[in-house]
């Protein structure tokens, strides 16, 4: 466990809000305290935040990963990694764990979609409309761009 401390002015625009909000995405959060303190240089929220990073381990009895490679076929696999990569990059831009966009379980039945759309999105276990509304498009997008860059490349 460690510790992180945040100190945010109550004139606060938004930015030390949003580096607070950041990292707690970004970690897995234990517990946060928060204490209004004032003195003569103004008011400021102080917040405590005991977290795990977010590369922590999961306990020894968690199931073990599975093996996408060897579970889908070799096309299906290709469009799981599409969706890896595009997943990573939503992760980055929001400041988010990959996970929180979907598990690897999602991404698999993502994969063996015949069509990337919005409704069929909605079929996948664990897509909902939030998730769909939040990531959908972007997710599609950014699968659409990277299949159409693999085929505009010249051979090698």
């Amino acid at each position: 466990m460690q510790l992180k401390l945040f100190t945010i002015p109550v004139t606060d625009t938004g930015a030390f809000t949003e580096e607070l909000n950041r990292f707690l995405r970004a970690n897995k959060i234990l517990e946060v305290e928060n204490h209004l303190i004032s003195n003569e240089h103004g008011a400021s929220w102080c917040f405590c935040v005991k977290y795990i990073e977010s590369g922590w381990t999961p306990h020894p009895g968690d199931r073990p990963k599975t093996d996408y490679k060897t579970e889908l076929d070799a096309e299906t696999f290709e469009v799981f990694s599409k969706l890896r990569e595009a997943r990573k990059q939503l992760a980055l831009e929001d400041a988010v764990p990959a996970y929180a966009i979907c598990t690897d379980q999602e991404m698999a039945l993502i994969a063996k979609l015949k069509e990337l759309t919005l409704e069929n999105l909605l079929t996948v276990k664990g897509f909902g409309d939030k998730k769909l509304e939040k990531y959908g498009n972007r997710l599609i997008l950014i699968v659409k761009q990277k299949t159409q860059d693999e085929k505009g490349r010249e051979p090698v």
